[in-house]
């Protein structure tokens, strides 16, 4: 089975990693990752990105010129992916940049100029209802007619693409998964006696922006009703609410019980993470952002999630997007914007340690049997199976 993935996400090494696994379920299995030659992110990463080859083994990663490069919607490729669709003749085509991509159009019509018969496969994250005008919606519905499968990051987005009049074979499941062998568990003392925590600190972690939409509000307003406990609240990352909180903090004398770790290299993130009693998620859905298509927010994923859950770590999320099925029974989830039933599973876990226990034992369990890279790509290898109705080593 030939496997060509095309998207910006792998000019990242790190993010290839379910697809270096992919490549390593069965010898006949060759992936090719086709990413833009030159990528600018934008945001806090504001250097062009040059895309280089990489080869190991059945895997590779395959730079290709492209047309923007800043804009997911308008990318496109150069005729050097000509060469390539020849030289590789995929079995599956999987393009992760959503339903109205121009790349996944470009992608389906070499596919049928050059009568390669491969499947067709995009990879969406969007979970909230849309209208579309025209060409969009040409495109979008030209798009859908011509694919085989969809993989979606979160069960609204696969119900939305349903009631879209998509009849086809689905697929949920995060793009990315959880590297077990860095996020896992493990003591920290050293990083806990920098930051001067005691062994009766209770450590509530939040990871993440600091935005309104995150639940960074609710969350100070229930940390605010308990002040009889002995947490300490560790907060990772940056945005405009972090004066906000810093003002709350200072009006209630709290300065000492708040922990601000601005920035962090990735690979370090699960330091911090194994410090902690419990990773708090309570995001909240809104209305007040607009895009051309659609309004609205909620939460598509929550990676960092999956990502305590492998440390081990309780996990505490709200009811917003995907966080419900994240979680599942791994966890504690409450209403959206309920402090008085965050505040109820927070109580829980510091009176009750044997809970406590058993909570990250089972986040801990279905964070590896759903959620490692591993995990995710036999999953999309059984999903390529069922689309192709048949085995991989069927491919000479």
């Amino acid at each position: 089975m030939r496997v060509l993935v095309a998207s910006h996400t792998y000019i990242v090494d790190l993010n290839r990693e379910k697809l270096r696994e992919l490549a390593n379920l069965h010898p006949n299995l060759e992936v090719a990752i086709v990413v833009p030659r030159r990528w600018k992110p934008g945001g806090v990463q504001n250097k062009t990105i040059e895309s280089e080859y990489l080869r190991e083994g059945s895997f590779q990663v395959v730079p290709v010129s492209n047309f923007s490069q800043n804009n997911q919607g308008l990318l496109t490729f150069g005729t050097d992916l000509l060469g390539l669709l020849r030289e590789f003749k995929p079995d599956i085509i999987q393009v992760e940049q959503g339903s109205k991509s121009l790349a996944y159009a470009q992608f389906i019509t070499l596919n049928r100029l050059l009568g390669l018969n491969a499947k067709m496969v995009f990879f969406t994250w969007w979970n909230l209802p849309y209208e579309l005008k025209w060409p969009v919606r040409s495109l979008e519905a030209y798009n859908l007619r011509h694919t085989d499968g969809i993989v979606v990051g979160n069960q609204d987005g696969a119900d939305i693409l349903r009631d879209r009049g998509y009849g086809g074979p689905i697929e949920i499941m995060p793009q990315l998964g959880v590297d077990e062998d860095l996020f896992r568990p493990h003591p920290v003392p050293e990083l806990r006696q920098q930051l001067g925590l005691s062994s009766e600190d209770f450590v509530v972690g939040y990871v993440g922006r600091f935005v309104e939409e995150k639940g960074l509000r609710t969350l100070s307003q229930a940390l605010e009703s308990m002040p009889e406990y002995p947490w300490k609240w560790l907060l990772l990352g940056r945005g405009p609410l972090q004066d906000e909180i810093r003002a709350w903090a200072a009006s209630k004398g709290w300065q000492e019980r708040l922990i601000w770790v601005e920035s962090v290299p990735h690979d370090d993130v699960q330091r911090y993470i194994n410090l902690l009693d419990v990773l708090v998620l309570p995001s909240e859905t809104t209305y007040k952002f607009k895009t051309l298509t659609s309004v609205g927010w909620k939460e598509q994923f929550g990676h960092v999630l999956i990502e305590a859950m492998a440390c081990r770590v309780p996990v505490i999320g709200s009811d917003s997007g995907e966080i419900p099925h994240v979680i599942s029974e791994g966890g504690f989830v409450f209403p959206e914007g309920n402090v008085a039933a965050l505040k109820t599973s927070l109580v829980k876990l510091i009176e009750q340690p044997g809970q406590k226990q058993n909570i990250a034992r089972q986040g801990y369990e279905r964070a590896i049997e759903h959620y490692t890279n591993k995990a995710l790509a036999r999953k999309l290898l059984t999903f390529y199976k069922q689309l192709l109705g048949r085995a991989p080593e069927n491919r000479g």
